[in-house]
């Protein structure tokens, strides 16, 4: 399954939650299965994303995984897409293959090492670099889900 996980510490490293789905949308469409990750504290985050992208309740996986569980779901999965965080870097970690989208730090201070599954995106030029700002980087806000979907490494066309 694809792994979307729309959830980050800071706001500053949030991708809005609409733009998650409308990816999830285009996955799914593509005939790709779709769940949506989170911790507890991103079960309301989680089930809007779900909710948005039409996915049926089981697909919400927010604060139903443990540590273990998501390691396992990570390890597994065919992409993963998310924010800068934890996820991302469990991604890079197990070598599968992720877009992360990057806001206030830059991709080449903590994103994946060059080549491999994983892609990273987001305006250099726009970077705020305030990484605990309560609101999205414009670094973050820059980037589109078609732009996400052009990038998405899978077999089969992914369109918005």
């Amino acid at each position: 399954a694809v792994v979307v996980h729309p959830g980050a510490a800071y706001g500053s490293k949030r991708w809005p939650p609409e733009r998650f789905a409308a990816c999830a949308v285009a996955l799914r469409r593509a005939g790709h299965a779709v769940v949506v990750a989170g911790g507890p504290d991103e079960r309301s985050l989680t089930a809007e994303v779900v909710a948005r992208a039409g996915l049926p309740p089981d697909a919400d996986l927010g604060g139903r995984t443990d540590l273990a569980g998501l390691l396992d779901l990570v390890a597994a999965a065919t992409l993963v897409l998310a924010g800068d965080t934890g996820i991302s870097h469990v991604a890079t970690a197990f070598g599968t293959p992720s877009v992360t989208l990057f806001g206030p730090v830059p991709p080449t201070q903590w994103g994946p090492p060059p080549g491999g599954p994983h892609v990273v995106l987001g305006d250099d030029t726009a970077r705020r670099g305030e990484r605990f700002a309560d609101d999205p980087d414009p670094a973050l806000l820059a980037v589109t889900p078609a732009e996400v979907l052009a990038v998405i490494p899978l077999p089969g066309a992914v369109r918005a």
